[in-house]
Parts: structure tokens; C-alpha cells; sequence
């Protein structure tokens, strides 16, 4: 676990940081539709799974600033920007009613990623065991697939006073509007490590990865 300390009195939000971390403890979540369009065609010519393309693209942006990777050590009081975060994706099993925490580590390079995945995947799916161990994953965030509907609106809520930093994402399943194939995504930060034009910039990061991510799969 590799990380840096960022110095509160020098940290470019400190006052956001000051005021959500000490007076008004909160989090703060948008859902906003993404369009997949592209990439749900791009996976499906070169027979990828979905899931999978749209799981690395989603690590990568979150990796894409320091303001994502923050996270506050509670035993020692101290801010830091973990190097990297990875997701936490959670498996369903249909004969239980019940998810199975798959801990599968970002890498950049996308190839071996996706097939580190496609093997979690399939080792959580030989398992009913809930295994979550945040205790060990402290530089995995939660993303989950909420595969059932398209939604409009999800929160997140935790504690008040509670300094979990870790993004948690969810999204849900794309539908066709207007003849494009939009997803809702939501996305919770703790409003002391982010405010809304950091919680908005994951949505425009994330549109761009997606273009990028189809243009070089593409072009390849």
C-alpha cells in the first residue's frame, strides 16, 4: 500500500476539507446517464464483455486525479493520496439472492486487466461466501453493477462523522433514448475530499476514457 501524506495546511482544498471534515460531515453522490453507445458495440465486435471493458474504464478514471485516491488514516489522522485504487466489484449469485466481493486490482494495461477479471470472476462464481475484508483492501473502492433495472436516482448514505473516502460507485443497466444507449452511473465522494465540480468531473472524465477507449480498441 503506497501512498503519499498531503500536508492540510497546503492542500489546495483545505478549507473544503476543513469544514466537511469538522463541522459539517457529509458525502455527496450524483446519478447522471452515460452514454455507452459506442463502447456497447465496440465490446460486442470484438466479442468483450461489456462489464468488463466498461469496469476498466471506470478504475482508470478514478485513478485519473489525486482527488479520487484520498483517503483518510483514522490511527494515525493523517490525509493521503493512496499511488493507486482498485475496484471492489460484487458477483450475484441467482440461486442464493446473494453477492460474492470480487477484489480485482487495477492495472493500466488493459489486456491484463480484463483477463485478471474474466479469472476473479469466475473464481467468486464457484463461491456463495461474502468474504468482504475491507480491513485488508483499504485502497479498493466499492463498484457495483446494479444489473436488475435502469434507474433514475440512487444514494449512498453513511454515518455522519464518518471519514470513509473511498469512491463508491454503482451503475445500472443502459437503455436505449433517442437511439442511443445511455447507463445511469452514480457516485458518492465524501464532501470533504470533493465538492461538485470534482464530483462532476468523474462524469466528464469518464465520457472521454470511453471515447478513448473505443477509438485506440478501434484503431487496433
Amino acid at each position: 500500500m503506497d501512498y503519499k501524506i498531503v500536508a492540510v495546511d497546503e492542500y489546495y482544498r483545505s478549507g473544503v476539507f476543513r469544514h466537511f471534515s469538522e463541522d459539517c460531515r457529509c458525502s455527496v453522490s450524483i446519478t447522471s446517464r452515460v452514454d455507452v453507445t459506442e463502447l456497447a458495440d465496440c465490446s460486442k465486435h470484438r466479442n468483450k464483455k461489456f462489464y468488463i471493458d466498461f469496469l476498466y474504464i471506470l478504475s482508470k478514471t478514478m485513478n485519473a486525479r489525486e482527488d479520487y485516491r484520498l483517503s483518510y488514516l483514522r490511527d494515525t489522522q493523517q490525509l493521503v493520496v493512496y499511488d493507486k485504487i482498485n475496484p471492489t466489484q460484487y458477483i450475484f449469485h441467482a440461486d442464493t439472492e446473494t453477492c460474492t466481493p470480487v477484489y480485482t486490482e487495477y492495472l493500466p494495461e488493459y489486456q491484463s486487466f480484463y483477463e485478471n477479471c474474466a479469472i476473479d470472476i469466475e473464481k467468486a462464481k464457484q463461491t456463495r461466501e461474502y468474504k468482504l475484508d475491507m480491513l485488508h483492501h483499504e485502497t479498493w473502492f466499492d463498484a457495483s453493477y446494479i444489473s436488475w433495472l435502469s434507474y433514475d436516482a440512487l444514494h449512498v448514505e453513511l454515518p455522519d462523522g464518518y471519514l470513509y473516502f473511498m469512491p463508491i460507485i454503482n451503475w445500472g443497466r443502459y437503455r436505449e433514448e433517442n437511439g442511443r444507449l445511455m447507463m445511469p452511473v452514480s457516485v458518492r465522494l465524501n464532501h470533504a475530499a470533493a465538492d461538485g465540480y470534482l464530483l462532476a468531473q468523474v462524469f466528464v472524465l469518464l465520457q472521454k476514457e470511453i471515447a478513448c477507449f473505443v477509438r485506440d480498441e478501434n484503431a487496433g
